[in-house]
């Protein structure tokens, strides 16, 4: 599996080149965009973050004081803008009460524990807190998507019923734990989901990972 996984990274790294992800001006835009990513596209993502920029409001301070309704309107093409609304004053409760909105406080809590501060947050499941931790705080964690198990599953890594804590296990135990790996090596598969890999119709001939 360690030869497969690290085989898979060298061919998709070699194929792309480095993907810069995760594309953000600061670690807190990065947790901004976990959030209203869930169930939308990044494009959607990017369209809410730069309302909030253009109005200079993409401030921890500024967002938790704002009124509900004025936040969901300004984050209305992420989707789901009314709950991704009250996720996001939350979080942002949790971070103020917790750290003062301090990037270095919440940066030197390690790993275990501030993953499972996190998951108490209403609406910040695995995969938010794991995007938050790895490209917000550059704590070495995988995080897994729908890609992430797609890719797997078609190559016989995983069964259907994989889970996620089962599916991130197998690159936590057979890659060097380095934050920078973790970071480069999900976002190269995201890139060969969405261009590749795809739920209908993929183009397994056309694939970098094809034969291996």
């Amino acid at each position: 599996m360690k030869r497969k996984l690290n085989g898979f990274f060298q061919r998709l790294y070699s194929f792309f080149g480095k993907q810069y992800w995760w594309p953000a001006d600061s670690p807190f835009e990065v947790m901004v965009g976990a959030i209203l990513t869930q169930n939308t596209s990044w494009a959607n993502v990017e369209k809410a973050v730069l309302s909030l920029k253009n109005k200079k409001l993409l401030e921890p301070d500024k967002i938790l004081k704002m009124a509900p309704k004025k936040l969901a309107l300004l984050i209305k093409s992420a989707g789901y803008y009314n709950i991704k609304a009250k996720r996001l004053k939350n979080f942002l409760k949790f971070y103020f009460d917790n750290y003062n909105f301090s990037i270095k406080k919440i940066s030197q809590v390690n790993l275990k524990n501030l993953r499972k501060q996190l998951l108490t947050v209403n609406g910040i499941g695995r995969e938010t807190a794991d995007s938050i931790l790895l490209y917000a705080l550059n704590k070495p964690i995988f995080v897994v998507d729908s890609y992430t198990k797609r890719i797997l599953l078609r190559h016989g890594l995983v069964k259907e019923d994989a889970d996620y804590p089962g599916v991130q296990e197998i690159f936590m135990r057979n890659l060097k734990k380095d934050a920078g790996i973790f970071n480069e090596y999900h976002a190269l598969l995201v890139k060969l989901g969405k261009d590749y890999c795809h739920k209908k119709n993929p183009k397994c001939q056309e694939c970098p990972l094809h034969g291996q």
